[in-house]
């Protein structure tokens, strides 16, 4: 191997880490519950929606690694440079997002601990407050490179288990009839009253787009952790290899859903929580055998804490940032010394915040569906002007033309934003019709996955 060979892979090898963490932020609520989902009422019909999703939100989340790459500025000095609005809106929109984003990750992975034996009494609320404080004491104690290291293991983790859970499945055949859902799923998922489940699936699906500031923001404490600063070819490897498992682990659990409950799953959308998450299990297993058990849960819930783990980190990392913009008295780079510490004091102000509106849950028995697909569904509506702030700054003359994005990038990025828009104005349509006080919504406390009046 020669010299400049071994530099380039050395370099690489330090570089990989942002984009990771962003899988681990991805790979949550939008792949256990709506991939999941997706594979258990309508087979494979939603796969190209999937992948479209993944397709068109591509140049937008990538902003975030490309731009600080090429200019040396985090995303965020980008935006507050290109427009002066744009950093209020995104700051005013992640202080309201990220306090129910992180309630409703930490939500669900008190969920699913509940189907570990010595823990199947425990209020789950009660272990969504247990997930949050594991998760904050993590980086309070480890910082970065503690989110850094647990990130890469539990990513690697649940890509491992969920790869064999889906190649055991299709070794052994599916559970009913689904090889005909490519064409012809029964019921079709193409129905204006499926609009409820399809916007909440494209929301969270990798992620949502305000994500696209985070990986900009963690390659600075990445540099100082590996000291290296990563060329733009190295921060693209880093990210594609982030996003690449964000897309085939979201193939897995559709095929999981699949091949497990497809026209046999229906008992899992009905009851509480709790029942959901217990349901999940009991149907992996009938299905694979009770050996699968220690498969499926581990990998559940390293994808929910991996992504509670993530956003705890990242939403008071983007304020903390956006603060020091604001008032001018640093860059945001979560340099050690006050910003570090201001660091601090966002995490925890959002445990106490994410604290409140699981305890607010509680009491109103607000269950998971509304906790998290309520998130899911802000996330896609906000989604258009996160995609354009992002397009607008990495296409401006901040960025060297030779690093904007080429005709091709432009041209996907154009029709996102036109396919986000749209199914955000059809959702909106939709949702205005269903607030006739003659339709009422659905009362029997099952898993309608509809939104009445939004």
């Amino acid at each position: 191997m020669t010299s400049s060979a071994a530099a380039a892979i050395s370099g690489l090898r330090r570089s990989i880490g942002p984009g990771i963490l962003l899988a681990g932020a991805c790979i949550g609520g939008s792949h256990l519950m709506s991939s999941t989902t997706a594979g258990a009422r309508f087979g494979f019909a939603l796969v190209g929606l999937i992948l479209i999703t993944n397709l068109i939100k591509y140049p937008f989340l990538r902003v975030g690694s490309r731009f600080t790459a090429a200019t040396g500025l985090s995303l965020l000095e980008g935006f507050q440079q290109r427009n002066r609005t744009y950093l209020p809106v995104y700051l005013l929109v992640s202080l309201f997002t990220g306090t129910f984003t992180i309630a409703a990750v930490s939500f669900v992975a008190g969920l699913l601990l509940t189907n570990v034996p010595v823990l199947a009494q425990v209020n789950p609320f009660a272990l969504a407050i247990a997930v949050l404080a594991a998760s904050g004491l993590i980086l309070f104690m480890g910082k970065y490179r503690a989110l850094d290291r647990l990130s890469k293991l539990l990513v690697a983790l649940l890509t491992l288990l969920t790869g064999v859970a889906a190649l055991s499945l299709l070794l052994r055949g599916p559970a009913g009839d689904v090889a005909s859902s490519w064409l012809a799923a029964d019921p079709s998922p193409w129905q204006m009253a499926d609009l409820g489940f399809l916007i909440p699936l494209m929301g969270w699906m990798p992620g949502p787009v305000e994500m696209c500031v985070w990986p900009s923001l963690w390659m600075f404490s990445r540099a100082r952790d590996s000291q290296h600063t990563a060329s733009l070819k190295e921060a693209e490897a880093d990210f594609n290899l982030g996003y690449g498992i964000t897309v085939l682990t979201a193939v897995f659990f559709v095929i999981l859903g699949a091949y497990t409950m497809y026209g046999s799953g229906d008992g899992l959308f009905q009851g509480s929580g709790v029942a959901f998450a217990q349901n999940l299990i009991r149907l992996y297993t009938e299905a694979m055998g009770s050996w699968a058990a220690w498969i499926i849960i581990p990998a559940a819930f390293a994808a929910m804490f991996s992504t509670t783990l993530t956003c705890l980190d990242a939403y008071p990392r983007s304020i903390s940032a956006i603060q020091g913009l604001l008032l001018g008295v640093d860059r945001g780079d979560a340099a050690p010394g006050p910003q570090s510490r201001r660091i601090g004091t966002w995490i925890l102000m959002h445990l106490l915040a994410a604290l409140a509106a699981l305890l607010w849950a509680y009491s109103g028995g607000i269950g998971v569906k509304d906790f998290v697909f309520g998130a899911m569904t802000g996330s896609f509506l906000t989604a258009p002007v996160f995609a354009w702030m992002a397009m607008d700054t990495m296409n401006s003359e901040l960025v060297e033309p030779d690093h904007r994005d080429g005709p091709l990038m432009r041209g996907l990025s154009w029709f996102g934003l036109v396919f986000l828009i749209g199914f955000s104005l059809l959702f909106l349509g939709w949702s205005l019709t269903r607030c006739d006080p003659k339709t009422p919504p659905s009362a029997d406390g099952g898993w309608d996955f509809s939104f009445s009046c939004l």
